[in-house]
């Protein structure tokens, strides 16, 4: 069976110990529903139109057990603290059913998580100084933070970061075609992981899109020469697209900002990704002379 877990049950959060054994399906997943705050230390969810994000974990009975506990729940007793139901959870693979907590009582439900996300909504409040960020886009080069005049926060560059799981590909679509996003499809992709202050992270929630819908903020575990650094941030598109071909000026970014950075196989297959996509060869030598 599979359950869905937004709160401290998620990977790198304090109860999420609980969940060593199990094993997880999808690291991005979001379900229908409203986040909320319960002012407690963790969050409570309740039916709602907007979008909760969390991570299917398959469990058995006795782990499911050692859930209900730990989320104040017995079938039949009227005071539970959550309630446990199946419902649909969506995927990047698709939907699965799983069984998710909700919390009882309006007590419960102090203040909305816009985010819908736990984990963005604690880095939030929290604000801490510097954070790891994962770029595979068009941020891996500093053109346009050169233009933005903001290229002196994203100095301290550690180099190209693996990411497991997730493949790029152009699913985001504008009037001049595709833009980067990542996918949890079991594939392996790199990007530039940068050492940045708040003032960047201010900056990248305003250019990526994040208050108008078009992506939003997660976190994601990235290896740096055989180091894993958990929760770096990144960012991933809300409403997905068939993939298309991304304009020359976005592919020129791409390619030129991942150069220095990302392995030779790497930029070999962003290469040939734009080419799949019906860039002619030509085109693209030319975006590398560029």
């Amino acid at each position: 069976m599979n359950v869905f877990v937004y709160g401290t049950l998620r990977r790198h959060e304090e109860n999420h110990s609980l969940l060593n054994e199990a094993e997880l399906l999808y690291e991005q997943a979001w379900t229908d529903g409203t986040l909320y705050d319960t002012d407690k230390g963790y969050p409570a969810m309740k039916e709602g139109e907007g979008r909760v994000y969390g991570e299917v974990y398959k469990v058995n009975d006795a782990l499911l057990l050692k859930l209900d506990e730990i989320e104040g729940f017995i079938e039949g007793r009227e005071e539970n603290l959550y309630n446990r139901q199946l419902q649909k959870v969506n995927t990047d693979q698709g939907s699965v059913e799983a069984f998710v907590y909700f919390g009882l009582g309006e007590k419960m439900f102090q203040y909305e998580i816009s985010s819908g996300d736990w984990k963005v909504h604690q880095f939030i409040k929290e604000k801490p100084e510097r954070i790891l960020y994962f770029a595979y886009g068009s941020c891996m080069d500093d053109a346009r933070f050169k233009l933005a005049e903001v290229d002196h926060h994203f100095k301290e560059c550690l180099g190209a970061g693996t990411l497991q799981r997730y493949s790029m590909k152009y699913l985001f679509k504008v009037d001049d075609g595709g833009r980067g996003d990542i996918i949890e499809d079991g594939g392996t992709m790199e990007g530039v992981v940068y050492d940045v202050p708040q003032e960047a992270v201010k900056y990248l929630f305003a250019r990526e899109g994040v208050a108008p819908g078009w992506y939003r903020a997660a976190f994601v575990d990235v290896s740096i020469g055989g180091k894993v650094y958990n929760d770096v941030l990144t960012f991933i598109v809300k409403t997905k697209f068939d993939e298309v071909l991304p304009p020359e000026h976005y592919a020129r970014e791409i390619l030129r900002g991942s150069l220095p950075h990302v392995s030779e196989a790497y930029h070999s297959r962003l290469q040939q990704q734009l080419i799949d996509l019906g860039m002619v060869e030509e085109q693209v030598k030319s975006l590398l002379k560029n």
